[in-house]
């Protein structure tokens, strides 16, 4: 039931953005053919993610939550400009919740939730009710979601969000992340029902290797926009 409500979500959300790059389409309105490539690649990341066999250990366990929270927002993100959103701003409601993609509120939203799904008591109860579990997948990739908008503005961001302070909150994500990550690999016990704890550091290790890979990357793709906004090399052409 939990995976096939989580699909279920997947397949939905796939055929609105294909309904919105139609309509984009037929509009004649402009948008890269690199996009649709990367929502794909999200939602081929979010599928395996949900339908993998990866709860059994904490390290694969933790793996899954990094692909669901991080990697594929991160993509489904890049996959989405201002025309392609259109039909969904047009909601009042979702006029309203713009707010929670401010990097003022991203990031904090993102780093509470990360870090308290991860508090024992919290924890346990996911590994014990599917439908505690099914939240908490849908609460680490919504704020995935959140904290890349804000990073990646495919809607217009606040003036004063430039490379230069974009970088300080990139480092602030990996901050998190790496603090989190040392509780798991140094911590002398395990924290969580039915994982030993050389599971648990293994576990740490993933997140610390993930977060510190998406991190490097997206900090250089920072300061190449520095640089460019400074006046160093050539100049640069969005990728996506």
């Amino acid at each position: 039931m939990e995976l096939a409500l989580q699909l279920s979500g997947t397949a939905a959300l796939a055929a609105l953005y294909l309904a919105a790059l139609r309509r984009v389409r037929r509009r004649g309105l402009a948008s890269s053919r690199r996009r649709p490539l990367a929502f794909a690649a999200g939602v081929a990341i979010l599928v395996a993610a949900v339908a993998a066999p990866l709860e059994h250990r904490f390290a694969t366990h933790m793996l899954q939550h990094l692909l669901i929270g991080d990697l594929a927002p991160l993509y489904l993100v890049l996959g989405v400009d201002g025309p392609l959103l259109r039909p969904l701003l047009a909601i009042r409601a979702v006029q309203r919740l713009r707010v929670l993609a401010h990097p003022l509120a991203a990031l904090p939203l993102w780093a509470c939730n990360l870090v308290c799904w991860h508090i024992p008591a919290l924890y346990d109860a996911a590994l014990r009710h599917p439908e505690i579990h099914a939240l908490q997948h849908a609460m680490f990739f919504t704020g995935g979601v959140l904290l890349w908008s804000a990073l990646l503005e495919p809607l217009p961001g606040p003036r004063w969000f430039t490379p230069a302070r974009k970088l300080v909150f990139v480092g602030a994500m990996w901050l998190v992340m790496l603090g989190l990550s040392q509780v798991f690999l140094w911590s002398g016990s395990p924290l969580y029902t039915g994982y030993t704890l050389a599971d648990q550091r293994a576990g740490g290790g993933v997140m610390l290797f993930e977060g510190s890979a998406v991190m490097i990357g997206v900090a250089t793709w920072l300061l190449l926009r520095l640089f460019d906004e400074r006046g160093y090399g050539a100049p640069m052409t969005p990728t996506l």
